[in-house]
């Protein structure tokens, strides 16, 4: 399986870069800013739940 980093996955084009590698097969690793609250509003649509067995987004 082939693997990407996305910076500023939680952005437009980071969540939209995520979503298209991910519907491509890619397990994707996002890094995110560090801040008081972790928004994921731009992933709710391809957000897994880490403990899923094909669990394919990391952030």
């Amino acid at each position: 399986m082939k693997k990407a980093l996305v910076t500023g996955i939680t952005g437009q084009d980071g969540s939209y870069l995520a979503e298209l590698l991910l519907s491509k097969g890619y397990e994707v690793h996002g890094v995110v800013r560090r801040s008081s609250s972790f928004n994921t509003e731009r992933l709710e649509g391809i957000y897994q739940d880490p403990h899923a067995a094909d669990y394919r987004l990391r952030l």
